[in-house]
């Protein structure tokens, strides 16, 4: 099975780029372990992203959902669940 990226990335930030999906328009931005000092929940696996572990912050493009998109919605995902979750996206 091959892998799925994204269709077109957009450089927007230092280290945020939008990225087009088959269910729409994210904001993805690379957190280093340095920078990641708290621990989160990846919402692709369920389990703890730990303080130190690069991983990624990813919110809908503005106006994207009802509710306005935005950093409101932001969550942190393990790279390669964000990677992986595609898949499981409804269509």
């Amino acid at each position: 099975m091959s892998r799925r990226r994204p269709a077109r990335r957009q450089q927007v930030g230092g280290h945020e780029e939008v990225e087009s999906w088959p269910d729409g328009e994210w904001v993805v931005r690379h957190l280093t372990g340095s920078s990641a000092t708290k621990p989160y929940r990846c919402p692709g696996c369920d389990q703890l992203i730990l303080p130190a572990t690069p991983h990624l912050v990813v919110w809908p493009a503005e106006g994207e959902t009802l509710s306005g998109g935005g950093p409101g919605e932001r969550r942190h995902w393990h790279t390669s669940c964000w990677r992986a979750r595609d898949r499981r996206a409804p269509r």
